[in-house]
């Protein structure tokens, strides 16, 4: 089984695509996790996901997150509480691991925390350094097509995805990291990236 964690401002149903992709590559059920990205902070974000997980009948258990979702799956293994999950990969799509200066640079306009919400003023509001603790093998897509609406509020000067830098994207300890033209929304819809996430998921690579 593969489940999807969407990102901030969305629902889940924007990765309807990547599932049915997903469940044809991988002949496995998907599913989506949906959850307050802005009234609610990420621990209880994360808490919400690993009960859903739990609920969830799966001899394997893939993850892939989107944007903020990734951020929510990290929190989830950070805080131990993936421990106990059935085996499987991750696969985190466009999602800032070190924080983002898109959101920096938005909070500090008028009403930016409150548009942001609670999960990105506790994750992304100052630059972090962590590194995966090796639980399970974790890939990361960064896109470099910089189209978006996070150029309005400053991703300029180095390769991003429109929102999110790709340095931004990066995380000591992974499996592998793939950069793909493709911008930040679009990597839920794009053919290539659920190509290259079946393949990590089934095997631990990207596709060559």
């Amino acid at each position: 089984m593969a489940v999807y964690v969407h990102g901030l401002w969305l629902t889940g149903l924007e990765g309807g695509i990547l599932r049915k992709r997903l469940a044809k590559s991988l002949n496995a059920d998907t599913r989506a996790f949906s959850y307050a990205s802005v009234k609610s902070g990420i621990s209880a974000n994360a808490q919400d996901l690993a009960k859903f997980l739990r609920d969830l009948r799966a001899d394997t258990l893939h993850l892939v997150g989107h944007s903020l979702g990734g951020l929510v799956i990290l929190k989830l293994f950070e805080s131990g509480a993936g421990d106990e999950l059935p085996p499987g990969r991750i696969v985190l799509l466009g999602s800032p691991l070190k924080g983002s200066q898109a959101a920096r640079n938005l909070a500090r306009l008028p009403f930016g925390k409150h548009i942001l919400g609670r999960s990105v003023h506790e994750e992304l509001l100052s630059p972090r350094e962590r590194r995966w603790n090796g639980a399970r093998d974790l890939g990361v897509i960064a896109g470099s097509l910089s189209l978006g609406l996070g150029r309005l509020v400053g991703t300029h000067g180095a390769p991003s995805d429109g929102t999110i830098f790709v340095e931004e994207t990066r995380l000591a300890g992974i499996s592998q990291h793939l950069i793909l033209k493709v911008s930040h929304a679009g990597l839920p819809f794009s053919t290539v990236v659920a190509r290259h996430t079946a393949a990590f998921l089934n095997c631990g690579n990207f596709m060559p």
